[in-house]
């Protein structure tokens, strides 16, 4: 085993607690816990934003993995509860270089620390996250265990040697819904500018694999009514609701294994119906129009990806693991952005269906909103198809 050691100074002394990272190929790397008391074992991956912590703990995305942050100081603006994309932190860990115990922000409730305590996420703060980063670059993105309990390495070695893969792994029931809601913005967060939606406005199913809430907030900001339903929600129960559109969510884990998701998404494209897929939502899009999925390396986890094609770039923000494997698309689909640090298909329509799909976030913002406009292209679909019905 190799062992990798930090420091850092947020807390004393007398309340450090230690706390060890141990990753599948026996990499060792020690600091201090933060957070919770544990175990936790999950996907390692890395996530390059300088801002946005709580949103991506709150992203149902990383459900089933640790994320470790390659910006240096976690927790200086605490956390609220305006920027949570889901209703609790998601992640199985959190691995830090710094963490500030002391926060300031006007709207900041608490700090990082507490945080993770109260939601019993387990951490590690103090490692070289740079050096980790570097690791799972050059050998890829491979289970390990945070804990505070066990600090044998062989011993958190076994059991991490023991989980399952993130490959072949179905995690969407753990972040699905459990019932259809319609959303409603909170007005507390009028800062969205969202309006009604009037009595003509499109009604958008949004099928949940976990979705995030600030996407929920833009179909409704473009005028969306947005209904949301369970990820197994049968087509017959999607259809009750006379969508203009359904919408496909993010989510976590493996997408070639959410097979009711894919069927489903199958049979709504033989009704005609505008289709829309972000991340997980663009990956089971592609499954079902017989494309194949494959694992990536590391993954693209970050906010700074350029994607797009010829000379129009795009500035987007990404989560995933897996990526379409562009040979396996058909004739009768087209490819509309690449991710232009690797070249994998970020985004893919239909030739003649009224379906498209990117696999980036066009809700996260990453300063410009570059890709904004593709919430009113769905709707334009929608638009379009009040004034032609399909029969």
């Amino acid at each position: 085993m190799v062992r990798i050691s930090g420091f850092c100074c947020v807390m004393s002394l007398a309340e450090r607690q230690a706390a060890i990272l141990v990753l599948a190929d026996g990499s060792v790397f020690q600091g201090y816990a933060c957070g919770a008391s544990g175990t936790v074992i999950g996907e390692v991956v890395f996530n390059t934003g300088m801002t946005g912590y709580q949103e991506v703990l709150t992203d149902p995305s990383y459900c089933g993995q640790i994320v470790s942050f390659t910006y240096p100081e976690l927790g200086n603006t605490g956390v609220n509860p305006e920027d949570e994309e889901s209703a609790r932190p998601q992640v199985s860990g959190l691995i830090a270089r710094n963490i500030a115990r002391l926060h300031s922000n006007w709207r900041a409730e608490k700090s990082l620390p507490d945080y993770l305590s109260q939601h019993n996420i387990v951490g590690i703060y103090g490692l070289d996250t740079r050096a980790l980063t570097q690791h799972l670059r050059s050998t890829g993105a491979m289970n390990g265990g945070i804990s505070t309990t066990i600090l044998d390495p062989a011993q958190l070695w076994e059991a991490v040697k023991a989980a399952p893969s993130m490959e072949g792994l179905n995690l969407v029931g753990q972040v699905t819904t459990d019932r259809p809601y319609e959303w409603e913005t909170p007005t507390s967060q009028a800062w969205e500018f969202v309006s009604a939606p009037t009595a003509d406005a499109p009604t958008v199913v949004a099928i949940d694999f976990g979705v995030k809430r600030n996407i929920l907030r833009r179909l409704a900001s473009h005028g969306c009514r947005v209904i949301v339903v369970p990820a197994d929600t049968p087509i017959e129960e999607i259809l009750r609701h006379q969508p203009d559109g359904v919408f496909l969510s993010n989510g976590p884990g493996d997408p070639s294994t959410v097979r009711s998701g894919i069927e489903t998404t199958q049979a709504l494209l033989k009704t005609g119906l505008p289709l829309f897929g972000i991340c997980l939502g663009h990956q089971i899009l592609g499954l079902a129009l017989g494309a194949q999925t494959f694992k990536l390396k590391f993954g693209h986890r970050g906010l700074n990806h350029p994607c797009g094609l010829s000379q129009q770039v795009e500035i987007t923000s990404q989560n995933h693991g897996f990526a379409i494997a562009a040979d396996s698309l058909g004739p009768d689909v087209e490819v509309t952005h690449l991710n232009l640090n690797d070249r994998t298909v970020a985004g893919l329509r239909h030739r003649q269906l009224p379906v498209f799909s990117v696999q980036y976030h066009p809700e996260a913002s990453p300063g410009p909103h570059d890709s904004d406009y593709l919430f009113q292209q769905f709707v334009t679909l929608m638009r379009d198809r009040q004034l032609t019905p399909v029969g």
